[in-house]
């Protein structure tokens, strides 16, 4: 086989990384973006118990390894990463430096926070009996989440977003 076969059959590969990443990364933008104008706005209203158990029972498809999110998660991480892999050596230095940008932003501020804040809060909020709390401890919770909770999912909607919208001028470039 020679050189540009290879050469033309390995940027192939990178175009479909390329895309099948845009894809997913951008559903989890919107997932993200979702949960924080529709979601949590909707449920801010409830009282702290209907909070608690609403957020709750969201959170419960989740862990409960939801299929369909588990695949648009997961596979967002590895079809980026494979992408940036395949696009090393084979762009010019604007779309090297796009996909480097987005491939770091992904995962230092959509992914990161997502396992170091988001869900150790999830998990906490997942662990509480909510019948067998009194309205004190009801709110205590509440406050201890929703605040930084929101916080850090405005962080990883903006910057998920961004790494969307960087993905797209970089497929449309290639």
């Amino acid at each position: 086989m020679d050189r540009t076969k290879i050469e033309t059959e390995t940027m192939g590969f990178f175009q479909v990384a390329l895309v099948i990443a845009t894809f997913l990364c951008s559903l989890v933008a919107g997932f993200l973006f979702a949960f924080a104008v529709v979601v949590m706005a909707g449920i801010k209203s409830l009282n702290n118990r209907e909070f608690i158990r609403a957020f709750q029972t969201m959170d419960g498809v989740i862990q409960n390894n939801q299929p369909i999110f588990v695949v648009a998660w997961l596979g967002s991480v590895i079809a980026l990463i494979v992408a940036a892999a395949l696009g090393v050596g084979r762009l010019d230095t604007t779309g090297h430096w796009l996909l480097i940008v987005s491939t770091l932003a992904y995962l230092i501020g959509v992914q990161l926070p997502s396992f170091t804040i988001n869900i150790p809060l999830n998990n906490r909020l997942q662990s509480l009996s909510v019948d067998d709390m009194d309205e004190f401890a009801q709110q205590a919770a509440r406050e201890g989440f929703e605040g930084r909770w929101n916080r850090w999912n405005a962080i990883r909607t903006v910057v998920s977003c961004l790494v969307s919208l960087l993905l797209i001028v970089l497929a449309l470039r290639y």
